[in-house]
């Protein structure tokens, strides 16, 4: 892989020890997957911020490279963290809570934006053909097929080393032949609401692999709808993106056909639990304001069940324009959690036995990162179980 003069003399470690080890790991990626050299990204998006997920050896070498001056290059933006000091920060032990503040600390010092979201493509817009490091997988997909963006699925420590040295290496989907399809799917299940859509990509993903799909059958997709598709995508399956509904080069090409039985039979197999839920959540990956204001709506002069626990999870950057809309869902009773992600939250220290979501990618991790049952169904269904009549 070809360097620059500049970027030779980073690998040398002429510009200290952080920025040497970053362009270190980029420089092994590149080779790996046989780039010809470092591209400049617009936005990096970093994942692991999670306690629960990285551990205690991660956060010494955020410290480590915090302590030695690292600062991003570009912008960059934090996925989810395990929990939230208004609600969940008050409820988990106080040892949890401090690793995790601790590890938003190293962050800060660096430079990152502390959005805390699965969603980055809220935050801010991209351009279509820009580079970028992402790594939370679903916004990965999303950023790919839905906006035209470049990123391949970046690792946690890939992610943060782009953004401290502002570039990637020139491989996947970054290139053009690399995006084009090479597995054809056609859709012949009516997909009704955002749970079959996620209970698609559940499917294809263990079908599929790292194969990139042209789908065919998609009628109209919100983009709720398609995020929630590429999540469940992203969750079974190495793929990056997907093309659907735009004629493309399908001849010669592997040939899938969905079924409504694939469906049917993807979402019963994550349903779990039969039981009444402990937490009825919805915000995987995150809620827009659309979603927002669509909650709002269904439960307006409604309350939460004695017993049940209602969760809604988006960025604080929703959270923030949409202030009224949040007073009147946690008027109910529910929670709005704003930086959070269930899954990889403590949700089994505060004795969440059952969860019932519309999400396919929460159900189909709940299990063994939460340690609970799963009912999967639709957010009306979700909300029927969450709320009195």
């Amino acid at each position: 892989m070809h360097l620059t003069r500049e970027e030779e003399r980073i690998y040398d470690g002429e510009t200290g020890w952080a920025n040497q080890k970053c362009m270190q790991i980029l420089v092994r990626l590149g080779e790996l997957f046989d780039a010809d050299k470092l591209i400049p990204i617009e936005w990096a998006h970093v994942s692991g911020v999670s306690y629960k997920t990285l551990g205690d050896y991660p956060i010494e070498y955020l410290e480590a490279l915090a302590q030695a001056g690292a600062k991003v290059k570009v912008k960059t933006t934090l996925n989810p963290q395990s929990m939230d000091e208004r609600y969940l920060g008050r409820k988990l032990p106080k040892a949890l809570v401090s690793k995790q503040l601790s590890i938003l600390e190293q962050f800060d010092k660096m430079n990152v934006e502390r959005s805390l979201t699965c969603t980055p493509y809220y935050l801010h817009k991209t351009r279509l053909n820009s580079h970028l490091a992402w790594a939370e997988s679903s916004a990965t997909v999303y950023a790919n097929s839905v906006l035209g963006a470049r990123t391949n699925r970046e690792g946690g420590p890939s992610a943060l080393a782009s953004a401290i040295i502002g570039k990637t290496p020139n491989c996947g989907v970054h290139v053009d032949e690399k995006r084009t399809p090479n597995v054809s799917v056609k859709v012949e299940a009516p997909l009704r609401n955002e749970t079959q859509f996620g209970a698609l990509g559940i499917h294809l993903g263990k079908i599929m692999g790292e194969k990139i799909p042209a789908i065919r059958g998609l009628k109209n997709p919100s983009r709720n709808a398609l995020k929630q598709f590429g999540a469940g995508l992203a969750t079974t399956g190495m793929t990056n993106m997907f093309h659907y509904n735009v004629p493309v080069q399908s001849k010669g090409l592997e040939e899938i056909t969905v079924e409504a039985a694939d469906i049917e039979s993807t979402i019963e197999s994550l349903t779990t639990s039969s039981s009444k839920p402990d937490l009825v959540f919805l915000g995987c990956p995150h809620c827009s304001a659309n979603e927002l204001k669509l909650i709002e709506h269904l439960t307006e002069d409604r309350k939460v069940k004695h017993g049940v626990e209602f969760w809604v999870c988006t960025s604080c950057h929703i959270a923030k324009k949409m202030r009224n809309t949040v007073r009147k869902i946690e008027k109910t009773g529910g929670h709005l959690l704003e930086g959070v992600c269930t899954v990889v939250s403590w949700t089994e220290k505060l004795g969440v036995k059952t969860i019932m979501t519309n999400s396919a990618k929460t159900a189909y991790y709940a299990p063994t990162l939460n340690k609970a049952q799963t009912i999967l169904a639709p957010m009306k269904q979700c909300l029927k179980a969450a709320f009195e009549e």
